[in-house]
């Protein structure tokens, strides 16, 4: 498809002066007004078609290495030296730049949806180790039961922790040492 392109291009040049007779006879004083709007008209548009829009901006440099060759050799044959070429800007339509913004941002979602795909499959795989996990951890408690009561006394103790800790956190206990056995007050506000 055609695609509307801007180009600004930065031209440095100067008469070759082995050919200046020539210039000011057939080119007159304004030689550069006459001759290089011209020649650089032909050679973008030659060069330009060449490439598709996604193309002048991947390529921007060795586009603008054949528009410096093209131009330099038409600019040659009129007696003018180019000292340098380059790409000062490449501009697109509106509709074509928010069409590529448009793609970017289609890009963008399709890579997040390939992550949120990656990371359920990576919680599905952990929630089957999970269980494997559970089951083996069954499994072993159900033989430490059937083998004594090790077991038993050992979830006795992580329930005392528990509780201890739930109540040294409350304001309402205190907590009294005696000789005896230990003993908790719960006291009441007024």
């Amino acid at each position: 498809s055609t695609q509307s392109t801007g180009l600004t291009l930065r031209l440095l040049y100067r008469p070759d002066e082995s050919k200046l007779k020539y210039i000011y006879q057939k080119l007159n004083f304004n030689f550069d007004d006459r001759v290089l709007p011209s020649i650089g008209t032909e050679v973008l548009k030659a060069v330009v078609a060449q490439y598709d829009a996604a193309e002048l901006i991947t390529q921007r440099e060795i586009v603008s290495q054949e528009i410096r060759a093209a131009l330099t050799e038409r600019a040659n044959d009129f007696g003018i030296v180019l000292d340098d070429v380059s790409i000062t800007h490449l501009g697109f339509s509106r509709e074509y730049t928010m069409a590529v913004e448009a793609k970017q941002v289609m890009q963008q979602d399709a890579e997040k949806q390939k992550f949120v795909v990656q990371k359920n499959e990576q919680e599905r795989i952990a929630a089957v180790i999970r269980g494997e996990a559970e089951a083996e951890a069954a499994q072993l408690i159900s033989d430490a039961m059937r083998s004594g009561d090790g077991f038993l006394e050992l979830r006795r103790i992580e329930a005392a922790r528990e509780i201890a800790k739930t109540l040294s956190q409350s304001a309402n206990v205190t907590y009294v040492p005696s000789s005896g056995g230990n003993l908790m007050l719960k006291l009441k506000d007024k």
